[in-house]
C-alpha cells in the first residue's frame, strides 16, 4: 500500500470559524468567529482540492445530535471522502482525580467516531509526567478504551504529544504493552530541539498515521529542509498511512497554504 493524502480541520480551523470550546463540557469559551465553510460544506471543497481523507477535531463539530451526525456522514460519503480519524483532542487519562472521568468522556466520543464511520480515533494517551506509574496507568485505561472502541469497529491512535510521551522510550513502551492494540500517529512539530529528527526516525516505523505539519516561517515561506526531512524520515520507515496535512501557521489564507503542503508531499504518495 501506498501512503493517501488527507488534512485535518484543525488545518481550516479559521474557515470552519476557529470555534474554541471547553474540551469536556462542550461550552463555548469565546465567541466563534464567523465562519466561511461549514462542517457540513468541508468534504466537498476537500474533494475539488484532490484531498480524500479527513480527520476531525472533536471541538469542530456543532453537535453531538444524531440528526446532525447522520448529515455529515452523508456529506462525506457524497463527496467521497473518508473519515479517517476523530481527533479527540481534550480529557487526561492520566489524571490523578479525573482520570476515570476522562475515560468515559472518551468513550463517548469513540461512540460519536463510530456514529460518522471513522476508522480511527485518535485519543491523547495522557498529560502526566512519563514515571513508570504513569505509564502504567495510561495503558490500562487505554485497554479499556481499545476494548470499547473494538466493539464499534474503531481503531484507537496515540500520538507523540504531551509530557507522557515526550520521547522514544515512553512511546514504544506502550505501543509494545498493548501488542497491537493501538496505533501510532507521527506528529512531525510536536517535538522540538536538535535531537527531533533522531527522535522521529526512532518511532516512524511503527506509525500507521502523520500529522503532516510544515513549519511556516513567514506567510507561504515553507521551511523546506524541515519539511522534507520528515517527510524523509516516514519514506524510508515504509511509511504507507495518512499524510494529514497540518497547517498552523499565523497567516489566515489556510487554503493557500495548504496547497503548498500538498504540492510538496505528492512525490511522497508514490
Amino acid at each position: 500500500m501506498k501512503p493517501q493524502l488527507g488534512t485535518s480541520s484543525w488545518s481550516l480551523n479559521r474557515t470552519l470559524g476557529a470555534p474554541n470550546y471547553d474540551a469536556l463540557l462542550g461550552k463555548t469559551e469565546r465567541e466563534a468567529t464567523p465562519h466561511a465553510l461549514s462542517l457540513l460544506e468541508l468534504p466537498a471543497r476537500l474533494s475539488e482540492m484532490g484531498v480524500r481523507r479527513l480527520e476531525i477535531c472533536h471541538f469542530h463539530l456543532p453537535s453531538r445530535d444524531p440528526e446532525f451526525v447522520a448529515q455529515l456522514r452523508a456529506a462525506l460519503d457524497e463527496a467521497n471522502v473518508e473519515l479517517w480519524s476523530l481527533l479527540i483532542d481534550g480529557g487526561d487519562i492520566t489524571h490523578p482525580q479525573n482520570g476515570a472521568r476522562d475515560v468515559e468522556w472518551t468513550q463517548g466520543w469513540i461512540d460519536i467516531a463510530a456514529d460518522l464511520g471513522a476508522c480511527h480515533a485518535r485519543v491523547i494517551a495522557g498529560k502526566a509526567a512519563p514515571t513508570d506509574d504513569n505509564l502504567k496507568l495510561s495503558r490500562d485505561r487505554l485497554k479499556t478504551l481499545c476494548a470499547h472502541a473494538k466493539t464499534r469497529g474503531v481503531r484507537i491512535l496515540i500520538e507523540n504529544w504531551f509530557d507522557l510521551l515526550s520521547s522514544p522510550r515512553e512511546v514504544l513502551w506502550l505501543l509494545d504493552e498493548l501488542n497491537g492494540e493501538i496505533g501510532l500517529n507521527i506528529d512531525f512539530g510536536n517535538w522540538k530541539g536538535d535531537d527531533k529528527y533522531d527522535k522521529l526516525q526512532a518511532i516512524a516505523h511503527r506509525a500507521e498515521s502523520s500529522h503532516t505539519k510544515a513549519h511556516f516561517r513567514a506567510p507561504r515561506d515553507i521551511d523546506l529542509e524541515d519539511f522534507t526531512r520528515c517527510l524523509d524520515i516516514t519514506r524510508n520507515a515504509g511509511f504507507s498511512g495518512s499524510h494529514t496535512l497540518i497547517y498552523d501557521g499565523e497567516d489566515a489564507d489556510e487554503w493557500t497554504h495548504l496547497a503548498l503542503e500538498r504540492d510538496i508531499v505528492l512525490p511522497y504518495l508514490n
